[in-house]
């Protein structure tokens, strides 16, 4: 393993001025918050950096707190905490049961938001140090190769699967994320926040090299709002979704008013169906109903050689997942 530097910053100014220097001396930095991910990346040979930033000391980005246009969480905050918040879970439920389904408790208990938010693709080719796209090489493996776990929605040139699932939910629930470098801060929706391999085949997602993503905005909730997040795995835990999907419903006296669908699993981004959930829009949800929207779900679906099953899989879970929803909000 290579040999790296480690520092310690007190706050966001020291962070951004370190990221800034060793950019400028041509060191490779990474960001430290809960590390599982890179830790892994780094015994994979998949990272080396020259530099570690520890954020523990950043406690000003720990934690979910309330204010006038909705809820603020620090990017640090633990996956567990966002889990137990008692404010998540009832007024925002499809994040707390995203959260919930990540990785390990053990892993939970450490992993900050804005890594999972960031975290590198799963891929089989790319975790195995195969020269892919998106390892530095020329091609994706997976187009030709083992692709059972690959997209079916917006794949090309590569076809990974974004690995959150916490993103899918707060694309949903219509979040924002504040970024902050050396040009100051900005605010991204987190619809615009994930990139495809067409934009930009080496990254995920907006972020600059000297950026952090610092916290997570989810609006007001509705009074009437009802939200959950459903994953099908292979196996039971410690595994990415093959099929995921978030939904967010305002449903008042049995007539939906907004809907929003988001998948995971299935493309390089958390995948909107707009068209979909536009059918709900001042209709009463009904078996039928959902059959239809799980069915205008998957159009434009482009399966690889062998995960074609993940198309019938989409279409049965959406279908099952409104269906069980608007059970609730009756």
């Amino acid at each position: 393993m290579k040999s790296f530097a480690n520092v310690n910053p007190k706050d966001l100014g020291q962070v951004v001025a370190t990221l800034q220097e060793a950019r400028q001396a041509g060191k490779k930095v990474a960001l430290v918050g809960g590390g599982s991910d890179l830790l892994g990346m780094i015994k994979e040979g998949l990272a080396a950096p020259d530099l570690l930033v520890n954020l523990k000391n950043l406690k000003e980005f720990e934690g979910i707190s309330s204010y006038s246009d909705g809820v603020r969480i620090g990017g640090l905050t633990t996956l567990d905490t966002v889990i137990e918040h008692s404010l998540i879970r009832s007024n925002y439920t499809v994040l707390s049961e995203g959260a919930a389904t990540v990785a390990t408790p053990q892993i939970r208990n450490v992993g900050t938001l804005a890594g999972n938010l960031c975290q590198r693709p799963w891929c089989w080719y790319l975790r195995q140090g195969f020269p892919c796209f998106k390892n530095g090489g020329n091609m994706c493996y997976s187009s030709v190769g083992e692709n059972q776990f690959n997209a079916i929605f917006g794949g090309g040139p590569s076809f990974i699967v974004h690995p959150s699932d916490t993103a899918p939910a707060l694309v949903a629930l219509g979040a924002n994320f504040r970024i902050v470098g050396p040009d100051g801060e900005r605010i991204v929706p987190a619809s615009e926040f994930f990139i495809l391999p067409s934009q930009d085949i080496a990254r995920e997602n907006v972020l600059k090299e000297d950026e952090i993503l610092v916290e997570i905005q989810l609006p007001a909730t509705a009074k009437d709002r009802k939200s959950t997040y459903v994953k099908i795995m292979d196996r039971d835990a410690w595994t990415h979704a093959m099929v995921s999907v978030a939904v967010v419903l305002d449903v008042s006296q049995g007539i939906c008013s907004r809907a929003k669908i988001v998948l995971g699993g299935v493309a390089p981004i958390p995948w909107q169906v707009s068209n979909a959930a536009s059918m709900l829009v001042g209709q009463q949800i009904t078996e039928d109903l959902a059959d239809k929207v799980g069915q205008v779900t998957v159009e434009g679906a482009r399966p690889l050689a062998k995960n074609g099953y993940k198309v019938q899989m989409t279409q049965a879970l959406v279908k099952r997942t409104l269906i069980a929803l608007a059970g609730q909000a009756a």
